[in-house]
């Protein structure tokens, strides 16, 4: 089960997603490094954080899941961002210097092929950050946001499937150490139970943000493989068959 594009939009436009956009940005910001003439790119719905990297960067493009749909990023201006799958990117090898996803590897048919093509991108020396619904954590079990559908992971678990997929594990931290509740009153105390929670209970946290490097002294056997999926419009009229007699 996952949210559509529609539904996760949504979601990030509430009061409890503007928090939980709020707790992720300082995750992040807690082990982003800036990397001079960065190209930057966003795998699954990074849209919420993109705006506050993008300002530093050389480039940045905003690739969203075909399981989900897509929307325009950014609001001004040229679109930049695309339908993918996330096995497949559209894009050449060592094309981007940084990958941020966010929901796109809980919900990955394959998460380690997926992580795989994203090595595959990535420059060399290139980082991933990852965040990711964890296990432990109350988010997980419930269903009205995003965090609680799919597949989520332990910190054993997410570290192990960066390193088949020839990545380096790095810093790892949490967000949202306060619950999911959707009351507006108990939401004007998500800050202060955030900084409480991240100190007595971390282990209960959201989300899991880990940072990851390439590994470049390591080889993959990599084998040709044809695409299995292919992009069918929605709606789109259906010829009539025609006989080939006539």
């Amino acid at each position: 089960m996952h949210m559509d594009i529609v539904e996760i939009r949504g979601f990030y436009h509430s009061l409890l997603g503007e928090m939980a956009t709020r707790s992720i940005a300082m995750g992040l910001t807690r082990i982003w490094h800036p990397m001079p003439n960065e190209r930057l790119l966003g795998l699954g719905y990074a849209r919420p954080w993109l705006d506050r990297f993008e300002p530093d960067t050389e480039r940045t493009l905003s690739f969203m899941l075909a399981a989900q749909g897509a929307v325009k990023w950014p609001r001004n201006g040229p679109s930049r961002s695309a339908l993918v799958f996330d096995e497949e990117l559209p894009l050449p090898d060592s094309a981007v210097d940084r990958i941020l996803m966010v929901h796109a590897l809980e919900h990955a048919e394959n998460p380690r092929e997926s992580l795989m093509e994203a090595w595959r991108v990535l420059a060399p020396n290139g980082r991933i950050v990852l965040v990711v619904p964890n296990r432990r954590g109350i988010w997980a079990r419930f269903e009205h946001t995003p965090f609680g559908t799919g597949r989520p992971f332990s910190k054993g678990q997410i570290s192990r499937l960066l390193r088949e997929a020839n990545f380096t594990p790095g810093p790892m931290t949490e967000a949202l150490a306060f619950p999911p509740v959707k009351s507006a009153s108990l939401l004007r105390l998500a800050a202060r139970t955030e900084r409480i929670g991240l100190r007595l209970w971390p282990v209960f946290s959201g989300v899991l943000i880990i940072e990851a490097q390439k590994r470049m002294f390591q080889g993959l056997p990599v084998a040709e493989r044809q695409s299995r999926r292919v992009f069918v419009p929605v709606l789109a009229p259906q010829g009539a068959a025609r006989d080939r007699s006539d």
